[in-house]
Protein backbone atom coordinates (compact mmCIF):
# COMPACT_ATOMS: atom_id res chain seq x y z
CA UNK A 1 0.00 0.00 0.00
CA UNK A 2 1.59 3.28 -0.58
CA UNK A 3 -0.23 6.54 1.15
CA UNK A 4 0.05 10.00 -1.11
CA UNK A 5 -0.65 13.08 0.81
CA UNK A 6 0.82 15.82 -1.50
CA UNK A 7 -0.67 17.78 -4.62
CA UNK A 8 3.03 17.89 -5.68
CA UNK A 9 3.13 14.25 -6.41
CA UNK A 10 3.79 13.08 -9.63
CA UNK A 11 1.27 10.27 -10.09
CA UNK A 12 -1.65 12.90 -8.04
CA UNK A 13 -0.81 15.20 -10.67
CA UNK A 14 -1.07 12.55 -13.33
CA UNK A 15 -4.73 11.31 -12.27
CA UNK A 16 -5.58 15.20 -11.77
CA UNK A 17 -4.68 15.78 -16.04
CA UNK A 18 -6.59 12.00 -16.62
CA UNK A 19 -9.27 13.71 -14.77
CA UNK A 20 -9.70 17.33 -15.78
CA UNK A 21 -8.55 16.61 -20.10
CA UNK A 22 -10.46 15.15 -23.05
CA UNK A 23 -6.71 15.34 -24.68
CA UNK A 24 -4.79 13.70 -21.89
CA UNK A 25 -6.92 10.82 -22.23
CA UNK A 26 -6.89 10.33 -25.69
CA UNK A 27 -2.89 10.95 -25.82
CA UNK A 28 -2.63 8.47 -23.37
CA UNK A 29 -5.19 5.88 -23.66
CA UNK A 30 -6.53 6.17 -20.15
CA UNK A 31 -9.42 7.30 -17.83
CA UNK A 32 -10.40 6.70 -14.63
CA UNK A 33 -13.74 4.69 -12.99
CA UNK A 34 -14.99 6.19 -9.46
CA UNK A 35 -16.98 3.29 -7.83
CA UNK A 36 -17.09 -0.80 -6.95
CA UNK A 37 -20.09 -1.19 -9.54
CA UNK A 38 -17.85 0.57 -12.56
CA UNK A 39 -14.82 -1.35 -11.85
CA UNK A 40 -16.58 -4.56 -11.33
CA UNK A 41 -18.60 -3.85 -15.07
CA UNK A 42 -14.97 -3.38 -16.47
CA UNK A 43 -13.41 -6.05 -14.39
CA UNK A 44 -15.95 -8.72 -15.91
CA UNK A 45 -15.01 -7.63 -19.70
CA UNK A 46 -11.59 -7.34 -19.54
CA UNK A 47 -9.91 -8.82 -16.75
CA UNK A 48 -8.89 -7.45 -13.31
CA UNK A 49 -7.49 -3.81 -13.39
CA UNK A 50 -4.21 -3.20 -12.79
CA UNK A 51 -3.97 0.55 -10.74
CA UNK A 52 -6.49 0.78 -7.79
CA UNK A 53 -7.07 4.01 -6.33
CA UNK A 54 -8.80 4.46 -2.91
CA UNK A 55 -9.55 7.33 -0.29
CA UNK A 56 -7.86 7.29 2.98
CA UNK A 57 -11.27 6.84 4.86
CA UNK A 58 -12.29 4.34 2.65
CA UNK A 59 -9.79 1.63 2.46
CA UNK A 60 -11.17 0.07 6.05
CA UNK A 61 -14.76 -1.65 6.24
CA UNK A 62 -17.40 -1.21 4.09
CA UNK A 63 -18.43 -2.30 0.52
CA UNK A 64 -14.61 -0.31 -0.51
CA UNK A 65 -12.89 -2.27 2.24
CA UNK A 66 -14.21 -5.46 1.06
CA UNK A 67 -13.44 -5.09 -2.83
CA UNK A 68 -9.79 -4.44 -2.45
CA UNK A 69 -9.35 -6.55 0.86
CA UNK A 70 -6.14 -8.65 -0.82
CA UNK A 71 -5.47 -6.32 -3.56
CA UNK A 72 -2.19 -4.30 -4.17
CA UNK A 73 -4.29 -0.68 -3.48
CA UNK A 74 -2.88 3.10 -3.72
CA UNK A 75 -4.53 5.42 -0.89
CA UNK A 76 -5.07 9.16 -1.42
CA UNK A 77 -5.59 11.41 1.11
CA UNK A 78 -9.35 12.39 1.14
CA UNK A 79 -8.46 15.69 0.26
CA UNK A 80 -6.87 14.62 -2.51
CA UNK A 81 -9.67 12.40 -4.16
CA UNK A 82 -12.02 15.49 -3.55
CA UNK A 83 -9.65 17.79 -5.37
CA UNK A 84 -9.60 15.64 -8.55
CA UNK A 85 -13.36 16.58 -8.77
CA UNK A 86 -14.31 13.52 -10.83
CA UNK A 87 -17.94 13.39 -9.85
CA UNK A 88 -20.24 15.23 -7.32
CA UNK A 89 -20.07 12.53 -5.02
CA UNK A 90 -16.90 10.19 -4.90
CA UNK A 91 -17.09 7.24 -4.22
CA UNK A 92 -13.59 6.97 -2.85
CA UNK A 93 -12.83 3.72 -4.84
CA UNK A 94 -11.29 4.71 -8.20
CA UNK A 95 -9.47 2.61 -11.05
CA UNK A 96 -6.96 3.58 -13.93
CA UNK A 97 -7.36 1.95 -17.04
CA UNK A 98 -6.97 1.76 -20.55
CA UNK A 99 -10.09 2.62 -22.79
CA UNK A 100 -11.44 -0.27 -24.95
CA UNK A 101 -10.84 0.66 -28.01
CA UNK A 102 -13.95 0.23 -31.04
CA UNK A 103 -13.62 -1.88 -33.31
CA UNK A 104 -12.15 -0.28 -36.40
CA UNK A 105 -15.07 0.35 -38.91
CA UNK A 106 -18.55 0.76 -37.65
CA UNK A 107 -21.32 -1.97 -38.85
CA UNK A 108 -24.05 -1.03 -40.86
CA UNK A 109 -25.80 -3.75 -40.96
CA UNK A 110 -26.99 -3.60 -37.37
CA UNK A 111 -29.10 -1.53 -35.13
CA UNK A 112 -26.84 1.84 -33.76
CA UNK A 113 -27.44 4.78 -31.60
CA UNK A 114 -26.10 8.07 -33.31
CA UNK A 115 -25.78 10.82 -31.04
CA UNK A 116 -25.72 14.73 -32.40
CA UNK A 117 -23.78 17.35 -30.48
CA UNK A 118 -25.27 15.75 -26.68
CA UNK A 119 -22.92 17.90 -24.90
CA UNK A 120 -24.10 16.71 -21.18
CA UNK A 121 -22.29 14.27 -19.58
CA UNK A 122 -25.27 13.00 -17.93
CA UNK A 123 -27.12 12.72 -20.78
CA UNK A 124 -24.64 11.18 -22.80
CA UNK A 125 -24.01 8.13 -20.08
CA UNK A 126 -27.57 7.66 -19.87
CA UNK A 127 -28.16 7.45 -23.86
CA UNK A 128 -25.62 5.17 -24.00
CA UNK A 129 -26.71 2.84 -20.70
CA UNK A 130 -30.00 2.87 -22.84
CA UNK A 131 -28.64 1.90 -26.04
CA UNK A 132 -26.85 -1.19 -24.40
CA UNK A 133 -30.25 -2.40 -21.47
CA UNK A 134 -31.79 -2.25 -25.06
CA UNK A 135 -29.57 -4.70 -27.20
CA UNK A 136 -27.90 -1.86 -29.19
CA UNK A 137 -24.41 -2.69 -29.84
CA UNK A 138 -22.78 0.29 -31.23
CA UNK A 139 -22.64 3.62 -30.57
CA UNK A 140 -21.94 6.96 -32.86
CA UNK A 141 -20.80 9.94 -31.69
CA UNK A 142 -20.65 13.22 -33.76
CA UNK A 143 -18.04 16.12 -32.99
CA UNK A 144 -19.02 18.67 -29.97
CA UNK A 145 -20.08 15.59 -27.73
CA UNK A 146 -19.33 14.96 -24.45
CA UNK A 147 -16.37 12.76 -24.29
CA UNK A 148 -17.59 9.13 -24.15
CA UNK A 149 -15.02 8.07 -21.66
CA UNK A 150 -14.93 11.16 -19.48
CA UNK A 151 -15.74 9.69 -16.02
CA UNK A 152 -18.86 11.78 -15.37
CA UNK A 153 -20.30 10.07 -18.89
CA UNK A 154 -19.04 6.58 -17.28
CA UNK A 155 -20.56 6.78 -14.14
CA UNK A 156 -23.97 7.67 -15.85
CA UNK A 157 -23.31 5.12 -18.17
CA UNK A 158 -23.02 2.19 -15.29
CA UNK A 159 -20.78 0.10 -17.35
CA UNK A 160 -22.90 0.33 -20.80
CA UNK A 161 -19.81 1.47 -22.49
CA UNK A 162 -18.34 -2.31 -21.75
CA UNK A 163 -21.22 -3.63 -23.50
CA UNK A 164 -20.80 -0.96 -26.79
CA UNK A 165 -18.30 -0.38 -29.69
CA UNK A 166 -18.11 3.60 -29.17
CA UNK A 167 -17.26 5.86 -32.17
CA UNK A 168 -16.57 9.27 -31.25
CA UNK A 169 -16.34 12.23 -33.38
CA UNK A 170 -18.11 10.46 -36.50
CA UNK A 171 -19.48 12.31 -39.71
CA UNK A 172 -22.90 10.73 -38.85
CA UNK A 173 -24.52 12.24 -42.19
CA UNK A 174 -22.49 9.90 -43.59
CA UNK A 175 -22.85 7.08 -41.89
CA UNK A 176 -26.59 7.58 -42.40
CA UNK A 177 -26.18 7.86 -46.26
CA UNK A 178 -24.42 4.45 -46.84
CA UNK A 179 -26.65 2.61 -43.86
CA UNK A 180 -28.77 -0.55 -44.50
CA UNK A 181 -31.61 -0.24 -42.82
CA UNK A 182 -34.24 2.44 -41.43
CA UNK A 183 -32.60 5.75 -40.05
CA UNK A 184 -35.04 7.37 -37.46
CA UNK A 185 -35.17 11.10 -36.01
CA UNK A 186 -36.90 12.29 -33.40
CA UNK A 187 -38.59 15.69 -34.50
CA UNK A 188 -41.72 17.12 -34.97
CA UNK A 189 -41.93 18.52 -38.94
CA UNK A 190 -43.51 15.85 -41.15
CA UNK A 191 -43.22 13.11 -38.11
CA UNK A 192 -45.38 9.84 -37.84
CA UNK A 193 -46.17 8.96 -34.04
CA UNK A 194 -43.92 6.11 -32.77
CA UNK A 195 -46.75 3.78 -32.26
CA UNK A 196 -47.62 4.07 -35.84
CA UNK A 197 -44.12 4.10 -37.51
CA UNK A 198 -42.99 1.02 -39.58
CA UNK A 199 -39.56 -0.05 -37.68
CA UNK A 200 -38.68 -3.44 -39.56
CA UNK A 201 -35.54 -4.50 -40.06
CA UNK A 202 -32.34 -3.06 -38.51
CA UNK A 203 -32.56 0.97 -37.07
CA UNK A 204 -30.10 3.63 -36.40
CA UNK A 205 -31.45 6.16 -34.01
CA UNK A 206 -30.32 9.61 -33.89
CA UNK A 207 -31.36 11.79 -31.17
CA UNK A 208 -29.90 15.50 -30.25
CA UNK A 209 -28.49 18.04 -28.48
CA UNK A 210 -30.13 19.46 -25.48
CA UNK A 211 -32.66 22.56 -26.24
CA UNK A 212 -32.14 22.49 -30.84
CA UNK A 213 -32.17 18.96 -31.14
CA UNK A 214 -30.84 17.30 -34.62
CA UNK A 215 -29.68 19.13 -37.25
CA UNK A 216 -31.20 19.95 -39.83
CA UNK A 217 -29.17 18.42 -42.53
CA UNK A 218 -29.43 14.69 -40.38
CA UNK A 219 -33.31 15.16 -40.20
CA UNK A 220 -33.29 15.43 -43.74
CA UNK A 221 -31.13 12.69 -44.43
CA UNK A 222 -33.42 10.19 -42.63
CA UNK A 223 -35.50 7.83 -44.00
CA UNK A 224 -38.28 8.11 -40.75
CA UNK A 225 -39.16 10.81 -39.01
CA UNK A 226 -40.76 10.08 -35.87
CA UNK A 227 -42.92 11.90 -33.07
CA UNK A 228 -43.67 10.33 -29.43
CA UNK A 229 -47.20 11.57 -28.62
CA UNK A 230 -47.32 13.42 -25.71
CA UNK A 231 -51.08 13.83 -24.77
CA UNK A 232 -49.95 16.04 -21.19
CA UNK A 233 -49.12 19.76 -20.95
CA UNK A 234 -45.49 18.99 -21.31
CA UNK A 235 -44.11 20.01 -24.86
CA UNK A 236 -41.02 17.82 -24.78
CA UNK A 237 -38.41 15.31 -23.29
CA UNK A 238 -35.34 15.31 -22.23
CA UNK A 239 -33.12 13.71 -24.61
CA UNK A 240 -32.38 10.20 -23.01
CA UNK A 241 -35.85 10.05 -21.98
CA UNK A 242 -37.33 10.32 -25.29
CA UNK A 243 -34.75 7.90 -26.50
CA UNK A 244 -35.66 5.56 -23.56
CA UNK A 245 -39.48 5.66 -25.03
CA UNK A 246 -38.32 5.06 -28.96
CA UNK A 247 -35.67 2.08 -28.42
CA UNK A 248 -38.67 0.20 -26.06
CA UNK A 249 -40.91 0.82 -28.32
CA UNK A 250 -38.67 -1.27 -30.69
CA UNK A 251 -37.88 -4.11 -28.02
CA UNK A 252 -41.51 -4.56 -27.39
CA UNK A 253 -42.34 -5.02 -30.79
CA UNK A 254 -39.47 -7.58 -31.09
CA UNK A 255 -40.55 -9.39 -28.38
CA UNK A 256 -43.84 -10.00 -30.04
CA UNK A 257 -45.68 -8.22 -27.05
CA UNK A 258 -49.19 -6.59 -28.04
CA UNK A 259 -50.61 -4.10 -26.37
CA UNK A 260 -54.47 -4.20 -25.35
Amino acid sequence: MKLIQSRDNPFFKSLKRLAESGRERRKTGQTLLDGVHLVEAYEAAFGPVETLIVAESAQAGGEIGRFVDGREIIVLADSLMRDLGLVDTPSGLLALVSAPKANATVNRKKDAILIDGVQDPGNVGTLLRTAAAAGIEQALLSPGCASAWSPKVLRAGQGAHFALSIHEDVELARFMADYDGTTAVTCLDGATSLYEAKLDGIVAWVFGAEGQGVRPELIEAASLRIKIPMPGAVESLNVAAAAAVCLFEMVRRRSGVVSL
